[in-house]
């Protein structure tokens, strides 16, 4: 087993995303998972990411506030423990339209040709 208190999760800069702080609470480590990586993310009110893709799938999990997720066109709104998946090569935007801090959780695989320690 690995455990990483959250004390110890370091930030990261995600591209494209604005008004967000990104924590990383699992992944790329020693000892840690083998094939994906888990953040989570602060957005501040008009904060959010896109739109643009990725090449592999991801999956966001609401924990607080709420979330506007837009694909092609169709605006769906993450609540409180709502969850979506992204799929790979999906052109997507987020948007925290409240004046509430969204805390959101991200899990996505590890890029093309990362060898795991």
């Amino acid at each position: 087993m690995f455990v990483k208190r959250y004390q110890d999760a370091k930030p990261y800069e995600a591209a494209n995303h604005r008004e967000v702080k990104g924590l990383r609470l699992q992944g790329f480590e020693k000892g840690g998972p083998t094939n994906q990586w888990v953040g989570m993310s602060h957005f501040l009110p008009g904060g959010g990411a896109g739109p643009d893709s990725t090449p592999f799938e991801k999956v966001y999990i609401v924990i607080e506030g709420e979330m506007t997720v837009i694909v092609n066109g169709q605006e769906t709104v993450l609540k409180k423990f709502d969850s979506c998946t992204i799929p790979a090569n999906e052109v997507r935007e987020i948007v925290n339209r409240t004046n509430h801090v969204c805390v959101m959780m991200v899990v996505i695989p590890y890029p093309p040709g990362y060898q795991h320690e």
